[in-house]
């Protein structure tokens, strides 16, 4: 039997550049080799989005377009809605009993989070319990592997925990998953300051036309002191090259503008103009079959309707192993 990869996304908007480079495009490479399971993870949007659920709702279709865009092939990767999968929520409060609010406080990655979206004494409740919902999300499947940036390892490492104390006070019968971390640096945001975020405004989507690819790309932060065109330029932790790094397959002409901006003589419009031309290569036949998926909507929500019929069934096995270790099966001889 394949290893089984559970990876997914929160739709609370179009998924970007970043998204590509840190999971879907080790997602389309594995998918053929493993049975993968790719949740649409509303029910965890909603952890800071409670009070508009139709922007979770709107986005749904727009993270699955996006999915088939790129290449994620629905005959062998099967595409899950989280709230349609209620075992998950039944599994989630199995494993509430089994961690301690101080064990979820010292979460590196939600004290993280928290602090971003400035929740200060008013973290909502589900916000809080954020690892615990993952970790039925991984388990539930039954995930091998869990591909993740680094920032979330914290997250895996938690969900390692509750499947250990899961076998301790129970039975084993729980999957414990291990982190894939992919081996490409964190895209960063056109600000240059931070991860590429939708939270952050500072992504370039996999959706967008090319006057807005070409206008955020104009606008990118590059070295400040690289202000006249011979001057030294410093290549490293500039945004503009970590995207070529990234997207621009000709490795010749990449390494040849870093030594020429470096000594000085190449200017950042001539940079950004590679990257413009770079970019656009990429995402217009990305732009060109999201256009053809969505000129079916009702094939877009069959694709999502068997998937999440197919995550059921592999979540009922999990909670059927999860109850009958906890002697909850009630009406079994």
């Amino acid at each position: 039997m394949k290893k089984v990869i559970l990876t997914g996304d929160r739709p609370t908007g179009p998924l970007h550049l970043g998204h590509y480079v840190g999971s879907l495009q080790k997602r389309v490479e594995l998918q053929q080799s493993y049975e993968t399971y790719i949740l649409i993870a509303d029910m965890q949007a909603l952890t800071d989005n409670a009070e508009h659920p139709e922007k979770v709702r709107d986005n749904i279709v727009e993270v699955a377009l996006d999915y088939l865009a790129v290449g994620i092939d629905p005959k062998v990767a099967t595409i899950v809605i989280q709230s349609l999968v209620p075992e998950i929520a039944e599994l989630t409060m199995y494993y509430l009993n089994i961690v301690t609010v101080a064990r979820l406080q010292r979460n590196p990655t939600v004290k993280t989070e928290m602090k971003q979206k400035g929740f200060g004494a008013h973290v909502p409740a589900g916000f809080l319990v954020y690892p615990v919902s993952q970790a039925a999300d991984i388990t539930a499947f039954g995930a091998h592997l869990v591909p993740v940036g680094e920032d979330q390892l914290p997250m895996i490492e938690q969900t390692r925990e509750i499947v250990q104390d899961f076998a301790r006070i129970y039975q084993p019968v729980l999957v414990e998953p291990e982190a894939l971390v992919p081996k490409v640096p964190r895209l960063p945001g056109i600000d240059g300051q931070n991860k590429m975020s939708k939270s952050l405004g500072n992504a370039i989507y996999l959706s967008d036309p090319p006057d807005i690819v070409a206008r955020k790309v104009k606008g990118m932060y590059t070295d400040p002191k690289h202000i006249h065109v011979d001057d030294p330029g410093t290549v490293e932790g500039n945004p503009v090259f970590s995207y070529l790094d990234a997207f621009d397959h000709d490795t010749d002409v990449v390494s040849a503008m870093k030594q020429h901006y470096r000594a000085g003589g190449l200017g950042d419009v001539t940079v950004k103009k590679r990257l413009i031309e770079v970019l656009e290569g990429f995402l217009e036949p990305i732009r060109r079959r999201r256009s053809e998926f969505a000129k079916d909507p009702a094939e877009i929500m069959r694709i999502l309707r068997e998937g999440t019929m197919k995550g059921r069934t592999a979540a009922g096995r999990t909670l059927a192993n999860v109850r009958r270790a906890m002697h909850l099966d009630y009406y079994q001889d």
